[in-house]
């Protein structure tokens, strides 16, 4: 029942984020906020990339970041980046239908290339919820302001945007 639950918000909130990222024009790619923040290009970039820290963090109890393989792709044009998504989607899928409720209860740390934890070591729903989940959405709220900053449409993701038309 937990993983079932987990599915069908993965599912909805997956056809969000595909919405978002698919309404990035290349124009927008270099814009960022200001000088100590990541580019529109490397912030959607990181969005997509979350997908793929689904596999190690359902299936496995320790994610050691130093041994992590981050992939950003080619973020010159954002249908590149809606395809790194793609990609990164379906494998998240994968590993969120072959958990198990039982799964979930089980203790899951990251680490960075030592034994020390980077963050409290906690059941693995718990990270699923705040690592996967909530820190996606977060980002998906800072890539929203990044767009309309930059004058760009924002598509609706929980009901009309001041772009839709009433």
């Amino acid at each position: 029942m937990i993983v079932k639950s987990l599915l069908a918000e993965f599912e909805h909130e997956a056809e969000s984020t595909r919405k978002l990222l698919s309404a990035i024009p290349d124009s927008a790619l270099d814009y960022k906020p200001a000088e100590k923040n990541w580019t529109t290009g490397q912030l959607a970039s990181h969005i997509a990339e979350v997908y793929n820290w689904y596999q190690p963090t359902l299936h496995q109890d320790v994610f050691d970041m130093a041994a992590y393989k981050y992939d950003k792709g080619d973020i010159s044009h954002a249908s590149n980046i809606v395809a790194k998504f793609e990609e990164n989607v379906k494998l998240a899928r994968q590993a969120l239908e072959t958990a198990t409720d039982e799964s979930m209860f089980a203790n899951w740390k990251m680490v960075a290339g030592s034994d020390e934890p980077i963050f409290p070591v906690m059941p693995r729903m718990q990270v699923v919820r705040s690592f996967l989940f909530n820190h996606l959405y977060h980002h998906r709220g800072e890539l929203v302001v990044y767009l309309r900053a930059s004058d760009n449409a924002v598509p609706g993701l929980y009901g009309p945007t001041a772009d839709d038309k009433f």
